[in-house]
């Protein structure tokens, strides 16, 4: 499981590694399937709607001492735009194209997805005539 956090606590339990930090986010990778994680999980449990248990996101960021990022879908728009365009230049991407990596769908279709998105946000907040 991953988290994409955008402030991190000094010390995470041995079950949580922080992977990257990129665009002003943390990503953070949780084992899981660790015991420890699994008894968190089991502490955290909580009656979230009637007949729903299971765990806020925001109670298992407060006892990791990290917090989500809750920014507006147009820095989110942004920060995944950059971080799709570290995507389409990492050299781990590039060797998969090479050895013949050929999606339906690729890098430039998800940034021009994002872009599409962009314009639409614009359009939704300008004024009226």
């Amino acid at each position: 499981m991953k988290l994409y956090v955008k402030t991190i606590a000094q010390s995470l339990p041995n079950w949580a590694t922080v992977v990257t930090k990129s665009a002003d986010l943390f990503e953070v990778e949780i084992n899981d399937e660790h015991p420890g994680f699994q008894s968190l999980l089991e502490e955290l449990e909580t009656e979230i709607e009637p007949g729903i248990m299971g765990v806020k996101a925001e109670n298992l960021c407060s006892r990791l001492g990290i917090e989500m990022s809750n920014s507006s879908l147009q820095q989110l728009v942004k920060q995944a735009q950059t971080l799709i365009s570290l995507i389409a230049t990492h050299p781990d991407y590039k060797q998969l194209l090479d050895e013949g990596y050929t999606p339906d769908l690729n890098i430039a279709d998800a940034q021009t997805a994002l872009t599409y998105l962009q314009w639409e946000l614009k359009r939704n907040r300008e004024p009226s005539v």
